[in-house]
Formats: structure tokens, sequence, C-alpha cells
């Protein structure tokens, strides 16, 4: 058998910022036509190695070759002319340009002095039907849902004719149908010749599609393996250090007074004739593919959006919350999917993110008590172990799981009595996981009721006690979590029959 070509080499790789010391001795291997899975909790420095390849960061020490020849990238645009193309987790898009303005942003066909509007389309079209995906090169990315906004960076790396890519958490905001497209492409381009370096917290897709995995954790090399010699238990233990046994705990039901009731809510092209009922101390589910209307129903309640018709009783009386504020006194607090754009400021602390939802409560004569904000937030960094240097670390700086921890905070600090959590556990780690799990089961016994919105189907089918099932945005069912299964679930999210009749 002939001797795969190694492509890179990333050897002895240090990196350290101030106060923490994010790589130690990393190394990396990558060959011709393989794809190779880069695991590690969040913080385990996956982004930092991947930053480093870039150019984005300079390493302090540590050599990488490019085809056996030593490179150093002072940015990502030499990363990108040597052949390298990064699909990062966080979408780098510009919405209000076009999808094919957007691929080809900065690299534009010219005829004379103007862009070549034809052969950009042209250009463009080719690549969407490489991938595809049925979407017009001419739409604006405002106007694109999340997935199809996720196929064009896709799209954007494979249009630099990269023969190294980065996939960092390519599937978190794709549909089933999409991440199979996606999968399909995977397979074309390792056949091609190109190499991967996918980056998931999904283990059943590292099965399924990788060769090898480099696990690192807190920063140093945990193992390298090949995929079909090992198991998930095993990469996991290398992941966190031990094993986690019953990775979903069991949330005992404390289900008392109705709390919340929904008649017939309808917010015209979001959310259709949505009604049902919340108790406290209970988990409901809302499980549907994307674009069922899941996350519509859940800003419908938080008062984002116009309701049309229907309506909204909490604790037996009829109320109309019309913003976020409003919904928040109410004792409703809602966790968007998308944390970086909806749930912080990232260019503020941890500190100034936990207390942003009950500044009111921290003013003495018109100013903020800074020793109170700082205690609060503190208290909140040791229940919740967020891995920060210290409170007044810009949550830029944190990695996408401990940044979610600080989104948790911030909700925790209003001690809401409904918690709508929409895609808590996106792009985070197994260990991560497991402490927002038993984060609700926590909620759950203190008497909350919880919204649970989740794409993955057995964190739905094992924190749910009751699961409401949503098509194109009307509800097709609802199932009690001991009758629910994959099949039931999935049968009603593509517009079956409700369940029982």
């Amino acid at each position: 058998m002939r001797k795969k070509e190694l492509i890179l080499e990333m050897e002895g790789i240090t990196k350290t910022f101030p106060g923490v010391k994010a790589l130690d001795n990393v190394d990396l291997r990558l060959y011709k036509g393989e794809v190779h899975a880069l695991l590690g909790e969040n913080g385990a420095g996956k982004s930092t190695l991947m930053k480093v390849l870039n150019g984005i960061y300079e390493n302090d020490s540590g050599t990488i070759y490019l085809k056996g020849n030593e490179v150093k990238f002072d940015n990502p645009k030499e990363a990108q002319k040597a052949g390298l193309a990064i699909i990062h987790q966080e979408l780098e898009l510009v919405p209000y340009l076009t999808i094919a303005e957007n691929i080809f942003l900065g690299r534009e066909p010219v005829k004379g002095l103007f862009v070549d509007t034809k052969c950009l389309i042209q250009n463009t079209k080719e690549i969407i039907d490489r991938l595809g995906v049925d979407i017009n090169p001419k739409s604006k990315i405002k106007n694109l849902n999340i997935g199809n906004q996720q196929m064009v960076e896709i799209a954007k790396a494979l249009s630099q004719d990269a023969n190294i890519l980065v996939m960092d958490e390519p599937t978190s905001s794709l549909t089933p149908k999409e991440i199979d497209i996606l999968f399909d492409l995977i397979d074309r381009l390792r056949a091609e010749g190109i190499a991967i370096v996918y980056i998931s917290h999904r283990m059943e897709e590292i099965f399924e599609i990788c060769d090898r995995v480099t696990v690192l954790r807190d920063g140093v090399n945990a193992g390298e393996v090949k995929i079909d010699e090992t198991d998930e238990d095993e990469l996991i233990k290398m992941m966190v250090g031990r094993k986690i046994e019953d990775r979903f705990p069991e949330i005992k039901e404390n289900r008392s007074d109705k709390i919340l009731e929904v008649k017939d809510l309808t917010v015209p092209g979001k959310v259709d004739n949505v009604s049902f009922e919340l108790y406290k101390g209970e988990v409901i589910g809302v499980a549907g593919l994307m674009g069922a209307g899941r996350t519509e129903l859940a800003k419908s309640l938080y008062g984002l959006f116009n309701i049309q018709k229907g309506d909204i009783y909490l604790r037996g009386e009829k109320v109309e919350i019309r913003s976020p504020k409003e919904a928040i006194e109410s004792g409703i607090y809602y966790l968007s999917e998308d944390r970086k754009g909806e749930g912080l400021v990232l260019s503020l602390s941890v500190q100034e993110n936990t207390s942003l939802s009950v500044l009111n409560d921290l003013l003495e004569i018109g100013f903020i008590n800074k020793k109170k904000e700082k205690q609060m937030a503190n208290n909140y960094i040791q229940d919740l172990r967020i891995k920060t240097p210290h409170a007044k670390q810009q949550v830029r700086n944190l990695s996408g799981g401990n940044q979610q921890k600080v989104a948790i905070a911030k909700l925790l600090t209003t001690e809401p009595e409904i918690v709508i959590l929409d895609e808590p556990t996106r792009g985070i780690d197994v260990g991560a996981k497991k402490e927002i799990y038993e984060l609700i089961s926590r909620l759950i016994q203190q008497g909350v009721a919880v919204i649970l919105i989740s794409s993955e189907l057995p964190e739905i089918l094992n924190l749910s006690h009751r699961i409401l099932v949503m098509h194109e945005h009307r509800l097709t069912g609802e199932i009690a979590a001991k009758e629910a299964d994959q099949e039931k679930v999935m049968k009603l999210a593509t517009g079956g029959v409700q369940y029982g009749e």
C-alpha cells in the first residue's frame, strides 16, 4: 500500500496569552486526501491552533511545514494563497451583499474597470451546483436562513481552490438533509486529494466521515488515533481526562402549577395557530427541522414579534408582552441560539455581560456598584465553572462553551420562572453539555419551567417531560416523553399525522 503524502505538519506549537498558556508544544499531522478530526473541550486550544495555522496568531515557538517546506503566514491572505481555507463556526458574511458578492469578495472577476457581473454569477452558480443546494446567487445573505448561510461559507472556501480545508463545526446550523449533502461533498473532496481538518463536538459525525483524530486537552496533545481503532468512550476520556458516565442526567419532573398557557398564537409567516400549556418544574422539548418555527415561537413569547392573533396567559392572567424587557419583568428569559449576535456583547467583560439584565438592581445613587457587580460575576464564574483568568476578561477572548456559560449566568441573574433555551449546547463540548444538562435539572428542582429547543434529538428525548413537534410554523403533535422515540418525532417533524390519530 502506497504511503500517503504528508501535506501539513505543525510541530511543537506553543502560544501564550496574558495569564493563559493556550497551546503547549502541540503537534498535528495532516495527509493528502484525509479527513482529520480535531477534538477537545471548549478552551482546549483547537481554535487557537487553527488561528496560528491561518496567520491570525503568531506562535511563540514551534514550526509549520507545508508540503515539506517550512512556512510562516503573517495573515490569512498569505495562508489562502498557499492553498488553505477555513470555514469558521461563526459566520463571516456581509448581510447586505448577495451570495455571489460574498463568495468572491475581494476577488471579483473584472471586465475593464468594472466587475464582470455575468462571470461572477456564472462562477457562483458552478460552485453552488457543486454543493448540490438550490439557492439563487443573486439573493442577499440577510434573506437566507442560517443553514443556507453556512452553505455559502462552504462555497466561499471552495471558490479558493484550496488543497487544505478547515471546517469548524460546519454542521451546527444545518438540517439533516443539508448535512447529508455536506458529507457527500466531503467524500468527493477527499477523493480529489483535498485534506480536511474537521472540528466537531458531534461524535457520530467524527466516526462517520473522519479517518484519524487528534485530541487536545488544556492546550496539549492528549492523543492521536485512527478512527477505526478507537471508540466514543476512549475519545471522551482523552478529551476530559475521565469517563463521562450517564451523559444525560435523569431530570425528575417537579410539576406543580400551570404557569403559561398559549392559545392560537399566530405571527404571519413565523408562527401559525400554536397552542400549548407549560407547568412549573417541567421541561417541554420543542423539536422540528430548521425553519419549522421553533425559534420564532420562542421570540414571539419573548416580545420580539408582534402577535397578530392569539392569547398568552401567565399565572392565569392574560398578558401582552411587547418587548424582552417586559418578558424579563414577567419572569420569562430567552437564551438565544445566536450567543454572539444576540446573547452577549463581545467587547464587554465577563463581569459586564453577567450584569446586563439586572443593572437597575446594582444602581446606587445613579451609579453601578462595581463591587457588587464583580462579586456577582465571580459567584457565577465559580458556580458555572467558567474558564476565564478573571471577571474583567473580554468575552470575545473566551471559548464558545465558556461564552455560552456567561450567557447562562446573565440569564440566571434575572431569577426567571420560565426559561426558554434555544440550542443551548450548539458548538460546545461533551463536558460542557453535561454541565448544562445538570443546570436544567437544578432549575426544574427549583420549580422553574423550561422550554428546550434543540436540533439534537437525543437531547430532546432524554431531557424533556413532554415534546412538542413543529412543522412549517405549526404544531403537528405532542408526545409524552415515555412514549417518544426518534421515529415518532421525525414523522411529525416532516409533516406526518399527529401521533395518536
